[in-house]
């Protein structure tokens, strides 16, 4: 089984190797509870119980902890496979055409990489052993080894906005936001196995359950969530979000697979719902612009990217309230990214200013601002702990 999931995850130009009830209605915090810190009242908390989920995905690893999604994703536990990786943080710079490379130790560029036209994600490959460059209007992917920080040759993929990897390690699903269609490919050849219409406007990011038979989709322009079928491939449920112009943005479960957790840059907060039942959500305020979900590496803590307004958002999953509001200094535009591998810093690009942040997740203050090319976007902390990559700027598990 080993050698077979392996022969169908390693992607073209990449060495293989083994990988290593519904919501009640309560108060919600306010702005200034977040900002304080103070104990705010407890947020809807979507609960599902165990006899309401389906078998797990067939060939999916098991899980480590079924009371954490996020167990394997400790500080420090690297997979053997990538424990020997430079420590680099990787930034597409959307309307430069580039990957800027920092080193975190230094906080300085250390090298500028050419991409395809419109790069927007950087993403780790379901084996770990390769980072692709999703050129957008390029209509490719660009491989990265990051053993050597080289580029490879592109691979033609038309309109790859975003990159998921199915928990099998099976299928790319490729988020093709201007076609409207999510594009299961086969993820070794990047051949198209199936293309499902999303009849939705912005198919943008997404998250899986954590028996891995479905995943959530975000679409930013026309403010719907979609629910898909992972082995048979098809958009089972859709929903409307509620109230005038959501924009859905990144997608998160919490670390008990119970709660899901959808930022919206409109609203300026996060829904939060049951996944199972997919309706009914409930909007956490957190600031303008809501974008970006990255949960801490001990599982208790997620980070809220709020790109209008230049803060980060922190939520206590087991209370599901907010405890802080970390603000940077002079403002800013934190939008994708990722946490270190020790846990200790959270990167976020300033997708509006051509920079990048390192943030302290002990107490929020600003360790760094980096000048990057224009436009930066889904950058990629790696190598990240995890046994293998569901895709985006680093969702591991």
């Amino acid at each position: 089984m080993i050698a077979l999931l392996l022969s169908l995850c390693c992607l073209p130009g990449a060495a293989c190797s083994p990988p290593p009830e519904g919501p009640a209605a309560s108060a919600v915090p306010t702005d200034a509870d977040a900002s304080s810190g103070k104990a705010a009242a407890p947020t809807p908390a979507a609960t599902a119980t165990a006899d309401t989920r389906q078998e797990m995905l067939p060939g999916m690893p098991p899980l480590l902890d079924p009371q954490d999604l996020y167990a394997a994703d400790r500080p420090g536990r690297l997979a053997e496979s990538v424990s020997a990786f430079p420590s680099r943080v990787y930034v597409p710079n959307t309307e430069s055409d580039t990957v800027s490379v920092i080193d975190p130790t230094t906080y300085q560029v250390v090298d500028t990489l050419p991409a395809g036209r419109q790069p927007q994600h950087v993403v780790p490959s379901w084996d770990l052993k390769t980072l692709w460059v999703n050129n957008d209007r390029g209509n490719s992917l660009t491989p990265i080894d990051p053993a050597t920080g080289r580029t490879g040759e592109p691979v033609g993929v038309h309109d790859p906005y975003n990159l998921y990897f199915t928990p099998d390690g099976r299928h790319a699903v490729v988020m093709a936001s201007a076609d409207r269609l999510l594009v299961f490919r086969d993820a070794h050849t990047m051949a198209v196995v199936k293309e499902v219409k999303a009849d939705c406007a912005g198919v943008n990011h997404a998250d899986f359950s954590a028996d891995g038979t479905y995943f959530i989709v975000s679409c930013e322009f026309s403010g719907e969530l979609l629910k898909v079928d992972t082995a048979s491939m098809t958009v089972v449920a859709r929903y409307a979000l509620p109230g005038r112009g959501s924009m859905p943005q990144d997608v998160k479960l919490s670390p008990d697979g119970r709660t899901w957790y959808v930022a919206d840059m409109a609203a300026g907060g996060v829904w939060i719902l049951n996944g199972d039942d997919f309706g009914s959500p409930t909007l956490l305020p957190t600031g303008k612009g809501a974008h970006g979900l990255y949960v801490s590496r001990d599982s208790r803590n997620l980070y809220i990217s709020n790109r209008d307004e230049g803060s980060v958002s922190v939520l206590y999953f087991p209370t599901g309230r907010l405890t802080a509001k970390w603000r940077i200094p002079g403002g800013g535009s934190p939008d994708m990214g990722g946490v270190s591998a020790d846990g200790k810093v959270l990167w976020l690009s300033g997708r509006y200013d051509s920079e990048v942040y390192a943030i302290s997740t002990d107490d929020g203050h600003l360790l760094a601002r980096v000048k990057v090319g224009a436009g930066p976007h889904g950058l990629c902390v790696y190598p990240q702990p995890g046994r293998y990559s569901l895709g985006r700027t680093g969702v591991f598990r």
